[in-house]
């Protein structure tokens, strides 16, 4: 679903204000189901683009849904409001602002997030979900372990085997400490996460559903696809795998969202 799509746009920006020093405001786009209560609130977290057309359609995907999507910015200390698109000059200015963030500044901003979602909307059932695509990806795995984030969705976050925003041991070593559960989705072609990663995050998800109640299991599915396979805007779009992927995610979030931890 792209800006061109027949479905219209659903939501309203909503600025929460900060609560720590040197925490900017968060401007995020907050679409909500337009014909009932939302069945549950879920953050929305955006690749190297920020919260761009792209990222506003999948929020209001999720709205029709029947979720309160909250969209929510990862760059706010060094580019408030951005909004790029997919050429080469809007990956390498994406970049260099993702290369600024931290771990610490992005859960602060994640848990500011998920707080404002409540508050906005005291009568949410309580736990959440998350969904990041590609950077955001990444930054949905680091979300499983704050404790309003029940369920968590990363698509394609590469790095996660070998870094972590900031700096640090590997954001995929700090799994078996995290409460939320989490569904990892990778292409069979995506170069940005090579064999060798999709093999450890496979690894790290096994050796952490040992401890898991059953129901709750962390888990892993690799579609025929590159990077970015979801969002229509980009090159590297697959329909099926996009229509598969987002039917798992849909799933997965019933799931979890239904019944406490």
């Amino acid at each position: 679903m792209t800006s061109s799509s027949p479905e219209p746009e659903i939501g309203r920006w909503l600025t929460l204000a900060p609560r720590e020093p040197g925490q900017p405001p968060l401007a995020c786009w907050l679409a909500l189901p337009p014909q009932a209560p939302p069945r549950a609130g879920i953050l929305v977290l955006p690749e190297i683009f920020g919260v761009n057309a792209w990222l506003r359609s999948v929020a209001t995907r999720l709205a029709l849904a029947g979720y309160a999507a909250l969209a929510v910015p990862l760059f706010s200390r060094t580019a408030p409001g951005l909004e790029l698109g997919y050429d080469d000059a809007a990956v390498r200015e994406g970049r260099l602002h993702k290369e600024r963030t931290s771990a610490a500044n992005l859960l602060a901003d994640l848990a500011l997030a998920a707080d404002g979602l409540a508050q906005a909307l005291p009568d949410l059932p309580a736990g959440l979900g998350c969904v990041g695509f590609c950077f955001g990806g990444h930054v949905a795995m680091l979300a499983a372990s704050l404790p309003q984030v029940r369920a968590s969705c990363d698509f394609y976050g590469a790095g996660v085997a070998t870094g972590r925003p900031g700096g640090g041991p590997p954001t995929l070593d700090g799994l078996a400490a995290s409460q939320g559960r989490l569904l990892c989705v990778c292409g069979s072609e995506d170069a940005l996460i090579p064999p060798a990663d999709v093999a450890a995050i496979a690894a790290a998800l096994q050796a952490a559903n040992r401890d898991r109640p059953p129901g709750q299991e962390h888990r892993l599915l690799i579609l025929e696809a590159g990077h970015g396979f979801l969002c229509e805007a980009r090159e590297d779009h697959r329909p099926a795998a996009a229509a598969a992927g987002w039917r798992e995610m849909l799933a997965f979030f019933a799931e979890s969202l239904g019944s406490g931890r």
